[in-house]
Formats: C-alpha cells, sequence, structure tokens
C-alpha cells in the first residue's frame, strides 16, 4: 500500500482524469512470464503497466512516453493518485469526487 506524503495543495492534472477502472489485471508490456509486485493505472488512458518497484517500471515509462502524469493502482482498495509531473500523492477522497465528477458529466 502506498505510504508516501500526501500533496497539501491542488494538482493541475487533476481535471485531466478520464479514466478511474482498470479494464485488465495484468501489465499491458510486460511478457506473460513476467511477474510484477504491483500495477498502477494511467487516469489519462487507462493504461496498465507494472510499477516503479518492477524491473521494467512500465508505468512511469508510460508518463515519460506520452506525458500523462496521473495514474492510480488498480487494487480498488487502494483510492490514491499518484501524479508524476508535480511528484505528488492524493488521497482516496480526491479520486471519491474525481469519480462523482465523471459519473455526473455522464
Amino acid at each position: 500500500m502506498f505510504t508516501g506524503q500526501v500533496a497539501d495543495k491542488p494538482c493541475p492534472h487533476l481535471t485531466d482524469v478520464r479514466v478511474t477502472r482498470p479494464t485488465t489485471d495484468t501489465c499491458n508490456d510486460c511478457r506473460p512470464d513476467e511477474i510484477w509486485p504491483a500495477l498502477r493505472m494511467c487516469l489519462t488512458c487507462g493504461h496498465v503497466g507494472c510499477c516503479d518497484t518492477a524491473t521494467n517500471k512500465h508505468a512511469r515509462a508510460h508518463w515519460e512516453e506520452t506525458g500523462h502524469p496521473l495514474m492510480r493502482s488498480i487494487r480498488m482498495d487502494e483510492g490514491w493518485i499518484w501524479c508524476y509531473e508535480d511528484n505528488a500523492a492524493f488521497q482516496k477522497r480526491t479520486l471519491e469526487r474525481i469519480e462523482a465528477r465523471l459519473a455526473a458529466a455522464g
């Protein structure tokens, strides 16, 4: 579970969230025989990649290649958001507010 510092200021990237639920439970970029400790999902496009403690660090590579800065754990019991651009974490209530906004927008 994420235990990093929680940001105390708004992140300008939070308005860019388009996807909040994963559509896969595997890394989009790892080989089928590779093992990863945890998976992260891009909140802009839904890409799922392995975390920074994995050998390949595909979630970080996705950010570096696309500029999509926001990600979350694919575990639904972990509701934090990480912004690579701002090096900041946001608590579960931030994700819940974003999900409510997206649901209201239809």
